[in-house]
């Protein structure tokens, strides 16, 4: 369950964060590609304990295969509570017949059309989530200077 840090923040509990991930399909990929630092929105499903998405051949999956390890990010909000869940971990392009038929299983859309035929796992190695309750910024106190 989460925490309290005050009243506008609190830290997510891990089972949130995977409750979050479970429900949303869309996320954003931070990875290291020919030495700068890159992001990519992907569609992704949760597996267990690990993320699961697919991609084709091209600038994201080239990086991968040259810096394995990642992060990765969703967000949302509503009118009145805001959220955010990062996860820190390693990628893996799919490449046995077990996992390929096992990945093809698990339920996935694109919000493109188009041919994406490799699949990419991310095993988490670390989690953070923190939930906002939405409202005006408080007055600034001229005092506080």
């Amino acid at each position: 369950m989460a925490t309290a840090t005050d009243d506008a923040m609190r830290r997510l509990a891990e089972e949130d964060c995977w409750a979050l991930l479970e429900r949303e399909t869309l996320g954003r990929l931070g990875l290291v590609v020919a030495g700068d630092l890159e992001i990519f929105p992907v569609n992704y499903r949760v597996d267990g304990r690990r993320l699961l998405f697919r991609t084709a051949e091209g600038t994201k999956l080239a990086g991968l295969t040259v810096h394995d390890q990642v992060v990765f990010e969703i967000d949302g909000a509503d009118e009145t509570s805001a959220w955010s869940v990062v996860v820190k971990g390693t990628a893996r392009v799919l490449e046995h017949e077990a996992e390929l038929l096992h990945a093809e299983q698990v339920p996935s859309a694109s919000w493109l059309p188009t041919l994406k035929t490799r699949f990419v796992e991310i095993r988490p190695s670390s989690m953070s989530g923190r939930g906002f309750r939405r409202g005006p910024e408080p007055e600034l106190d001229p005092s506080a200077f």
